[in-house]
């Protein structure tokens, strides 16, 4: 267990990014299957700008590595051509 003040705001500050970057990673993979889901080529172009940003900023903030969120887009963008 921790014991110096320095190691215990570490702790208390590791949960709560733990708990921030939870959040939004999951959000981002909602997001990522619901443009996925799409079948209509219109609602599909409107959400990909979306999603994008959404990958962007997490790979931006090591959330998710900068590859994941590079590959994720390339295969949205090649599911949106498709429709």
């Amino acid at each position: 267990m921790a014991n110096h003040q320095s190691a215990k705001k570490r702790i208390r500050q590791s949960e709560k990014r733990k708990l921030h970057n939870k959040y939004y990673a999951k959000t981002a993979r909602n997001a990522v299957r619901k443009l996925r889901a799409t079948t209509e080529k219109a609602e599909a172009e409107e959400l990909f700008p979306q999603v994008a940003s959404i990958l962007d900023k997490l790979a931006k903030t090591n959330v998710i590595h900068k590859n994941k969120a590079a590959n994720l887009k390339s295969g949205l963008a090649l599911h949106m051509s498709k429709l």
